[in-house]
């Protein structure tokens, strides 16, 4: 039986497919692509490119004692690094020019294309943590298929 507590490198992933899914919850006639571009621009888009959500996320294991609330485990060193490359990263592949967002024909420009390619990997991984721990019931966007 695999574990399905979610890795703390997955906390980003299921943040951005559950806003998502509250978009397609509001207008359901809307494709997969179409979601993730009404997401770019969004709060909690700002709150994610900004750096702000991994900030968050470090104070509150910091306020555990970095220990794992579920677990009672210590949340190993290479973890909290791999969350701070998994931030940066994340700030450089979502920065944000909200001018630059398309030129005139509709086209996303290479800064909107590389935030739209970010955010439709981050949905797939969550899609496939889902599948391999066998939570199919939490795939919504059906990404993978």
């Amino acid at each position: 039986m695999l574990s399905i507590d979610k890795p703390y490198v997955l906390l980003v992933a299921e943040k951005i497919y559950l806003e998502i899914c509250k978009i397609q919850k509001l207008n359901s006639n809307l494709s997969n692509i179409d979601l993730i571009e009404n997401f770019i621009g969004t709060e909690v888009y700002k709150e994610i490119s900004s750096g702000k959500f991994h900030d968050e996320l470090f104070k509150k294991i910091e306020l555990n004692n970095f220990e794992n609330k579920k677990t009672k485990k210590k949340i190993p060193k290479e973890t909290l690094k791999l969350l701070q490359i998994q931030k940066e990263v994340t700030i450089k592949q979502l920065i944000e020019f909200p001018e630059l967002y398309y030129v005139k024909s509709q086209f996303p420009l290479e800064i909107t294309q590389r935030a739209f390619d970010f955010l439709w990997r981050m949905c797939e991984s969550y899609e496939l943590w889902c599948k391999e721990t066998k939570q199919n019931n939490l795939i919504k966007l059906n990404i993978i298929d």
